[in-house]
């Protein structure tokens, strides 16, 4: 069974690393394809195209696309995906700034959409009335169907711009610099809320759904009705066998979940003006960064990937019979 494990585990890498390798290939060519050139902006009326030119050669832009793609592939086994345009500095240096605020970011919105669709899914069951089931069904529902930058703009338009409760954009307040340490991280989080809702409650509504029917399908199994008739109470029940049963099936979805989370929430980072992979995604597309759209690119999908590969780790210590459909 060991054996069977590494192997399956070893093909998953490989086609990961394979995938990988297919998508950031694909991105090059692409970009290399749409109109525009990155040089262009160099371009000015007193020194015409000679700024351009000596870009163009220092970046070896001026190379055909297949020598380009030749370099470009060397570099990528290297671990090297070159330096930036726009910020002089390596990619990898470039994406970490920003990759870690959305680390954190998106870690605090994966807790919350877990420990908030866990939480409605009990209290829906525990309350056992069918208008609440269905009340917040819809709702969720509803919730999820709402686009993410619908929702982050009526948050701006009700709770910015209306009430004035929070604010618009951005990380923190003029005065954050003459603040103290504990009123710095409170307006931290008075500037999170808004993106946080944003990026959140459409997680919560898809993983209360999958827990919700897991729950259903779960108290229906014999030995929860053998535990009920031995005579166990509702909340051992509830905490100790309801819960990890009903979990097993939201891995997959939550694997996913976490690596798009991680791999840059674009459109609430756009909206709320964050530092975040998903801002300096947009910003080296408009920039044509070509290098630095690539590294991001690539570590999206690196993220989602190995968020995906982690979920396969844990089903299969949950289960080991699912070692077969993994190898095939």
């Amino acid at each position: 069974m060991k054996s069977e494990i590494v192997k399956a585990l070893f093909t998953r890498i490989l086609s990961s690393l394979l995938t990988l390798f297919l998508l950031v290939s694909f991105l090059f060519i692409i970009i290399r394809l749409s109109p525009g050139d990155p040089t262009d902006k160099y371009i000015s009326a007193k020194l015409g195209s000679e700024l351009s030119e000596r870009i163009a050669e220092k970046f070896s832009l001026n190379q055909p696309v297949t020598d380009q793609y030749l370099s470009f592939v060397a570099n990528v086994f290297r671990g090297d995906l070159g330096v930036s345009y726009n910020y002089r500095l390596p990619v990898f240096e470039v994406i970490w700034e920003y990759f870690s605020f959305t680390l954190v970011f998106a870690s605090i919105s994966f807790i919350l959409q877990i420990g908030l669709s866990i939480w409605l899914a009990l209290w829906v069951i525990k309350k056992q009335k069918k208008w609440l089931n269905k009340f917040v069904t819809n709702s969720s529902l509803f919730i999820y169907s709402i686009p993410a930058f619908v929702l982050g703009v009526a948050l701006i338009y009700i709770f910015s711009v209306n009430l004035n409760l929070f604010p618009i954009s951005g990380m923190k307040s003029l005065d954050y610099d003459n603040l103290s340490f504990f009123s710095q991280v409170l307006d931290k989080i008075h500037h999170l809320v808004l993106p946080l809702i944003t990026l959140t409650a459409a997680g919560v509504a898809l993983f209360y759904k999958y827990i919700k029917e897991s729950m259903d399908e779960v108290l229906q199994q014999t030995f929860i009705v053998n535990l009920r008739a031995s005579g166990m109470n509702e909340k051992t029940i509830f905490r100790k066998h309801l819960i990890s049963n009903a979990l097993r099936p939201l891995i997959s979805v939550a694997g996913v979940e976490l690596g798009i989370l991680l791999g840059g929430a674009l459109i609430t980072e756009v909206i709320f003006s964050l530092p975040g992979m998903g801002r300096l995604t947009v910003d080296s597309i408009f920039s044509r960064d070509y290098p630095l759209v690539i590294g991001c690119v690539f570590t999206a999908g690196a993220v989602m990937i190995l968020a995906n590969f982690l979920a396969d780790i844990v089903k299969l210590k949950i289960d080991k019979r699912l070692v077969k459909g993994i190898l095939n």
